[in-house]
């Protein structure tokens, strides 16, 4: 029977679906047709997949060729099916022995030569693997990444006569191997001078995975600090850093497996677009938000956005998905990130500095605030004013702050108080988990009700107020949310209070 069945997997969002490879040889004249929705660059393998056989030495087969890549209503795109269906056209041809080919799933571009090259999605293809039970061949630039999933007997091969020999039991192939992770380079708190309102409120920030907004003159260090939330973040578990490598993998931008376990820093440019952010394409690919999944997107100069941009980010910062719809297809991303945002508290910068240079106007100042919407200013938990220090304080010989590593143990053990009370952290409490786990004594529940209802505050905002003040009080070790914990977390709300500290 001139019939082979090869496997392989197909890209569709961070999901790597089954894709069987089916090549069936049959009389007429010679001609190959590859079925099964093939876009450009899978209909073009049949040229490549003819050069790499023949120049590995094997027939190709003067017969009709028919290749089916089913399921048929799957979208096949990349040159990610070369090597199954190479190896189907020798299966079912017999140069290669059919049998060997049930318990691999194969991935990889075919060079003119035989070379295989790398493809993007190797880890979910990977991981699904594993799931199916089958070992995984890929090429050996993709060898690191598929090897950081743990669980699947991945292998590695240069050319497509080394995983014939491998198949005819001629040879082994060597198995993927991870590469040794690097160091990190992550700035330092050290560096921070003064600032001890923004670094307090950076380390509530870190410990509850709040969002943060910091408002501040130019070159007032607002950059400095954001650039420092990393570091105050403890390592990402495995099954963190698979989700992020993942998104990484399918982004087409590549992953550097020896950096997967620290967490990623997105800063796009204010001139970046809603697609840009959220991901799109006729193909869908992840945007910014889904590449800091699980780390920090930082958002400088906020009101200079396109305000079309930050309102895709509203329904992400409340569900950690995003999903990008086309008309031929959707994909479904995690966008699980924590948001930091900086900007100015006027057009000139200047708002409330002592020197006061400012010389706008309560109505330009107003225009501007105003190209942040209500409804996203709402989900920012923290709002922290960042004054200009004084040069005295940036002397070369001033103390420097505290150092990453001390800040970075009160942020785990509030961290780790959370995860044993709550399972996970505040910021992603439900409203009745919220309401179990951040009550209030009735004097303090008073002050609450007085103040959202002096501030006019949303309850989505009550209940924000409610999740930061259950973080201060876990840093400070305490059982219970005291009349300290709801002021501090009270006064994270500048902006609410009718912004009257910086104007």
């Amino acid at each position: 029977m001139s019939l082979a069945l090869v496997h392989s997997r197909a890209r569709a969002g961070v999901s790597a679906p089954p894709v069987r490879v089916e090549v069936h040889l049959s009389g007429g004249l010679p001609s190959t047709h590859i079925v099964g929705l093939p876009e450009a660059a899978v209909r073009e393998s049949r040229d490549r997949v003819r050069a790499a056989i023949l120049c590995a030495q094997f027939e190709f087969p003067q017969r009709r060729i028919t290749v089916n890549l089913a399921p048929a209503d799957l979208p096949k795109d990349g040159g990610r099916f070369d090597l199954p269906i190479a190896l189907g056209i020798l299966a079912a041809s017999g140069q290669i022995p059919r049998e060997a080919l049930a318990e691999y799933e194969f991935l990889g571009e075919l060079g003119l030569t035989g070379e295989l090259r790398a493809v993007d999605g190797a880890l979910p293809a990977a991981l699904a693997a594993a799931a199916a039970g089958r070992r995984l061949v890929v090429p050996s630039g993709n060898g690191a990444e598929a090897a950081l999933a743990r669980q699947v007997q991945a292998h590695t091969a240069r050319t497509l006569l080394e995983v014939c020999a491998a198949l005819s039991g001629n040879k082994e192939l060597p198995p993927a191997q991870a590469l040794p992770p690097q160091p990190s380079s992550l700035p330092d708190m050290a560096d921070v001078r003064g600032q001890l309102h923004a670094r307090r409120a950076l380390e509530v920030a870190a410990a509850g995975n709040h969002h943060l907004l910091l408002i501040g003159s130019p070159g007032c260090g607002k950059t400095l600090l954001a650039s420092r939330l990393p570091g105050l973040l403890p390592e990402a578990s495995e099954t963190e850093a698979l989700e992020s490598a993942a998104v990484a993998s399918i982004s087409g931008r590549g992953l550097d497996p020896t950096r997967w376990r620290q967490r990623p820093f997105r800063s796009p440019h204010h001139t970046a677009s809603a697609v840009a952010l959220v991901g799109g394409g006729a193909e869908p690919r992840p945007g910014e938000i889904s590449l800091a999944h699980r780390g920090v997107l930082f958002l400088d100069e906020l009101p200079e956005w396109d305000r079309r941009a930050l309102e895709v980010l509203r329904e992400p910062l409340e569900s950690g998905v995003v999903t990008v719809s086309r008309a031929a297809r959707s994909a479904e991303f995690p966008a699980r990130f924590q948001l930091v945002a900086a900007m100015n508290p006027c057009p000139c910068g200047w708002a409330g500095d002592p020197s006061g240079r400012c010389r706008c106007s309560a109505e330009n100042i107003r225009r501007y605030r105003a190209r942040i919407s209500g409804p996203l200013m709402d989900r920012i938990d923290l709002h922290v004013e960042v004054p200009r220090l004084p040069p005295q304080e940036l002397r070369p010989d001033a103390p420097p702050g505290e150092p990453t590593a001390a800040v970075r143990q009160r942020v785990e053990q509030a961290r780790a108080i959370q995860l044993q009370r709550n399972g996970r952290l505040n910021a992603q409490l439900s409203q009745p988990d919220t309401m179990e786990y951040c009550r209030l004594q009735p004097k303090d529940q008073a002050l609450l009700e007085n103040a959202i209802d002096r501030l006019q505050l949303s309850a989505r905002s009550m209940h924000r107020i409610l999740r930061v003040a259950r973080t201060i009080a876990d840093l400070a070790g305490s059982a219970a949310i005291l009349t300290a914990h709801l002021t501090e977390a009270l006064g994270y709300r500048r902006i609410d209070q009718g912004q009257t500290a910086i104007v």
